[in-house]
């Protein structure tokens, strides 16, 4: 649906024909969305084809990161594992550069333990240094550069990267936002059109050239539009621009993700940011073993992380990190000093608007569902990345096979009814305001359209003297 669409004269009734009486009020909105849908199409469906395409490498990524670092990833089960300690010692022997910032130890029985490093010269200062720890013997498997909280090696992090900012830093993150902007307009639009459609006019069985295209894009459209709704409202939460509108809504309405207090001593759920410890070898007050058992015994089970004092103030951080389905993310904070547990937070009290987010944001990375998951995302990629090759083809095909057809007519707003337009228009500020890259390319689609008016006008008024 975030393709450029057809302009046929059916699709495309001219500007001046007024609508029918029987077709109601909100008739006269079908041209005005036609157009809307063909300027997305035309102008942002590459931002989304770049989208698309990446997304879809990146759902594959997960299991060919399996593949690619299975020697550092996996060992021979064994029967008893070294205490957590002693396997921090034994990477901190083979890389003894940076500090522990964060210890996970292995969550299944083939699985190694992984102990990063951060400040290693050499890594990026937003990534660390993962050191694979046979959990039986304590031999030192590897070591590779991780980013993000879902533990991304190098192959997934490059992708991770190129999908969100194109290895362009932060400018290049707009991009990516500008796509999950317009996604759920273009593919709304496009149920709309659709619908709005004869149902005569939707059949593809039977249908040739132009057509039959507009058929199959349709169909795929109707059948992937609520996946792409989806992939928009999610992906615009940790965009740049709309995620901190997003962030600042959830704040005001008492729906902020919650953190547990990393300080030494506790307290209540405070929204302190956990701890991103500086933690030389792990190793303070009680020790790694026995700060583990502590969080064991409040319940925490695999998978877990454990994340060293940030200074002499704060306490040890253990956290659950398993996102796929049912989600672990229960945390808890222990005094370094006496191993005593100074504050809990469950995941089953974070508010309803926290946990949607978070499972909003793994739905859409993937990690949910695991490989059932990852597959969809890569059948939803696939689909866009079809829609928007039909959408170019339909114009195409509109100019009779040599060129590009002509533009849907100027002019749409015109037919509206002042009082559904007047609510519309507000009701599109007030998304602009809050996805503020909809909102700016929006306006340049109207000056444009407004010049190419005044520029035609006058060129009428020209040939008519």
């Amino acid at each position: 649906m975030s393709t450029a669409p057809s302009t046929s004269t059916d699709e495309a009734p001219p500007a001046a024909a007024p609508a029918p009486k029987s077709r109601g009020p909100w008739a006269p909105l079908r041209p005005l969305i036609l157009r809307l849908h063909f300027y997305a199409g035309v102008f942002v469906a590459p931002f989304l084809l770049v989208a698309a395409a990446t997304g879809f490498l990146y759902a594959a990524a997960f299991q060919a990161e399996k593949i690619v670092y299975s020697h550092e990833m996996t060992v021979p089960a064994g029967e008893v594992s070294l205490p957590v300690s002693e396997q921090v010692a034994a990477a901190r022997k083979a890389y003894p550069d940076g500090t522990v910032s964060a210890v996970r130890p292995s969550p299944q029985d083939d699985a190694t333990t992984r102990v990063m490093l951060s400040g290693v010269e050499g890594v990026d200062a937003t990534h660390t240094l993962a050191v694979f720890v046979d959990p039986y013997t304590g031999e030192v498997r590897g070591a590779l550069e991780q980013y993000g909280s879902t533990g991304a090696l190098p192959l997934r992090t490059w992708i991770d990267e190129f999908h969100r900012d194109l290895h362009l830093g932060e400018n290049g993150r707009l991009y990516s936002e500008l796509a999950a902007g317009w996604l759920w307009v273009t593919a709304g639009g496009g149920l709309v059109l659709w619908f709005s459609r004869r149902r005569a006019l939707r059949k593809v069985r039977g249908t040739s050239g132009r057509r039959r295209t507009l058929g199959l894009h349709g169909t795929v459209g109707v059948w992937a539009a609520a996946g792409f709704i989806f992939l928009s409202a999610t992906g615009l939460t940790w965009s740049t621009y709309a995620g901190a509108n997003i962030d600042v809504l959830r704040t005001s309405l008492g729906q902020a993700t919650p953190s547990v207090s990393a300080a030494a001593g506790g307290g209540e759920h405070a929204g302190h940011d956990e701890a991103s410890g500086a933690g030389g070898d792990g190793g303070h007050g009680v020790g790694l073993d026995k700060i583990l058992a502590a969080a064991r015994a409040e319940g925490l089970g695999d998978p877990v992380e454990i994340v060293p004092p940030a200074d002499a103030s704060s306490a040890y951080v253990v956290k659950q990190v398993q996102r796929s389905w049912p989600e672990k993310q229960d945390a808890v904070a222990i005094d370094p000093a006496t191993g005593e547990v100074t504050d809990v937070l469950r995941f089953d009290d974070y508010p309803l608007l926290a946990k949607l987010t978070r499972w909003g944001i793994d739905l859409h990375t993937g990690v949910l569902f695991g490989l059932v998951n990852q597959l969809a995302l890569m059948l939803l990629a696939g689909s866009l990345i079809l829609l928007i090759v039909w959408g170019y083809r339909m114009w195409w095909q509109r100019g009779r096979g040599s060129s590009f057809g002509r533009p849907v007519p100027r002019g749409a707003w015109a037919q509206v009814p002042p009082y559904v337009l007047v609510p519309l228009m507000a009701a599109v500020a007030v998304v602009a305001y809050f996805v503020p890259l909809l909102g700016i390319p929006l306006v340049g689609f109207l000056a444009v359209d407004i010049v190419l008016g005044e520029i035609a006008h006058r060129r009428g008024r020209r040939a008519a003297v």
